[in-house]
């Protein structure tokens, strides 16, 4: 956030002499006199930057965050480590309103970055074609599965119940305005359940939508639920963590059509929750379907490398019916954020990231295990979220963490009533030996 704003009374009066305007009210000669407000704002006065600053830090305190709490809370926010760099580059001014570039010959650098973003997710997900990024995890997958109705001309959308309960209620919600229909599968052992597949992959199926590792933090056999639904000429949506894929099976290698998810994980703060971005990758045949934008590399008339949006099939550039989105909003700083840590960290950094999540987590699960207190609610393969059953109710069991400065796990019973005793961990690169060691004694206390 820019501390200083160096706009002087010269410089507005200049501004609006520019358009031929001879004060502020005139900018809201629009609005009708019987709406406008003709009283001050109800709030405080001004104050100087000394109160100001006081005062914002102490409603912040009020928060609670990872700086002063040991966080094992994940379900979809995930607190790995951001390096100090990041934050740093992100405040050079050239970044501040990196918006559409419509004008490619002075925008080269967006188009440049967003290039090197869509050059990275490729090389990530082993898939060809990349778009300028989505609003966020929830809707990407939500636009791949419309994606995948208008490229099928099918209208059923089979959506695995491991997925994140958020981003399913998104689909829920946008297919209630479209020609579609959400059926959702059943997991078993926490794992999508191939007979309850089977049983309702139908000639109207457009799309299997899954996640891996889903929400229960389990690795799906992605490779047969994509082998089942290709037989039945479906599309396969994939929504995965970008952390796992520097370790797992690239969505490529297992036969995706369609790899999505939530980049919070790669450079960007949890942020109470946002904002982030979304990404989507696709195969070749489904290029021209590919909601957003593309951006290309190519050469001017003087043989100098160049950047242009190649194909734009949002509603800012074709008629609104046409549109593949309709949100428009590529979440452009956050997406330039994971370029740099993707940048930074490297394959092996990535893969080190990936290894040291799979590692600490399973070590905390082994610990929690042991004590007795926590029994295994899945038999099944995990990356860095796991869930165990709590012999101790949730709620009081992460209240009573809460005040020795740990942020427990996530109570999936609020969403999975099934798992009332469910208390789900995830553990990042940024947990010590120490801090699990510690979770684990304050869990039994």
């Amino acid at each position: 956030m820019a501390r200083y704003i160096g706009n002087t009374n010269e410089d507005r009066e200049q501004m609006l002499k520019e358009i031929g305007l001879s004060g502020i009210d005139s900018l809201f000669d629009a609005v009708p006199e019987s709406v406008r407000l003709r009283r001050d704002l109800d709030i405080p006065k001004a104050q100087s930057e000394i109160e100001l600053m006081k005062n914002l830090k102490a409603l912040s305190n009020k928060n609670l965050n990872v700086d002063n709490y040991t966080c094992f809370l994940g379900a979809g926010s995930y607190d790995h480590y951001i390096p100090a760099v990041i934050d740093q580059l992100l405040l050079r001014q050239e970044f501040f309103t990196a918006y559409t570039p419509y004008q490619p010959e002075i925008s080269q650098g967006t188009l440049q970055v967003i290039f090197e973003y869509q050059t990275m997710i490729s090389e990530l997900t082993g898939l060809p074609v990349v778009n300028a990024s989505m609003y966020d995890g929830a809707t990407s997958m939500t636009e791949a599965a419309i994606m995948a109705c208008e490229s099928t001309k099918r209208t059923e959308v089979l959506v695995a119940g491991s997925v994140h309960p958020e981003n399913r209620q998104v689909l829920d919600t946008y297919a209630k305005f479209r020609d579609m229909t959400v059926a959702e599968l059943c997991y078993k052992d926490g794992q999508v359940d191939f007979e309850d597949l089977k049983n309702k992959l139908n000639s109207n199926t457009a799309a299997v939508v899954i996640q891996s590792p889903n929400f229960f933090g389990i690795i799906e056999d992605v490779k047969a639920v994509a082998d089942m639904a290709h037989e039945n000429k479906s599309l396969i949506i994939l929504n995965a963590d970008p952390i796992s894929l520097a370790l797992l099976k690239s969505p490529e290698e297992s036969g995706v059509d369609i790899a999505v998810g939530e980049g919070q994980p790669l450079g960007n703060p949890m942020s109470f929750g946002g904002p982030s971005f979304g990404y989507m990758a696709v195969t070749e045949k489904l290029m021209r379907k590919i909601p957003g934008r593309i951006v290309g590399e190519t050469v001017d008339k003087e043989g100098n490398r160049g950047f242009v949006l190649t194909l734009q099939t949002r509603e800012q550039h074709i008629r609104r019916e046409k549109a593949t989105s309709n949100i428009c909003s590529n979440q452009a700083l956050n997406a330039l954020a994971a370029t740099m840590y993707m940048t930074l960290m490297g394959k092996e950094g990535l893969k080190k990231v990936a290894e040291l999540c799979y590692y600490k987590s399973h070590y905390a699960y082994d610990e929690l295990i042991k004590t007795g207190k926590f029994s295994p609610a899945f038999n099944a393969p995990f990356f860095k979220e796991f869930v165990v059953k709590s012999s101790e109710q949730v709620d009081i069991l992460n209240n009573k963490l809460l005040q020795k400065n740990v942020l427990g796990g996530y109570e999936i019973g609020l969403k999975y009533p099934e798992l009332k005793e469910g208390w789900m961990i995830a553990v990042t690169e940024k947990r010590t030996k120490e801090e699990i060691d510690d979770l684990v004694r304050k869990a039994v206390e």
